[in-house]
């Protein structure tokens, strides 16, 4: 699956790889499925909610280490329902992610 997304060949999935992917994903027949697996990997609990501590975890195995404040102002703006946690909303996850990325 790496090499199938590692455009620069150096072994690892790099942000903009990451990105790229995604996109190419979203866009096919079953996008709404490979998007919820995409959430999936951002709840590392399996609540259905994407903390604080969550995204960071994978925005910094991503390569992207991010301060407090820009980790709080991206969930912010992915929050629905004001409870500061990003949930999954089917028709919304897409905007989710824009957001995130």
């Amino acid at each position: 699956m790496v090499s199938g997304v590692d455009q620069d060949g150096n072994g690892q999935i790099e942000f903009n790889e990451f990105l790229q992917m995604m996109s190419r994903k979203m866009k096919g027949a079953d996008g709404e499925d490979e998007l919820r697996e995409a959430f999936r990997v951002f709840d590392k609990n399996n609540d259905g909610l994407i903390s604080n501590s969550e995204l960071r975890h994978v925005m910094t195995n991503l390569g992207e280490k991010l301060s407090d404040e820009e980790v709080d102002d991206m969930i912010k703006e992915a929050d629905l329902d004001g409870d500061g946690m990003v949930n999954y909303d089917g028709k919304n996850v897409l905007r989710i992610f824009l957001v995130l990325f």
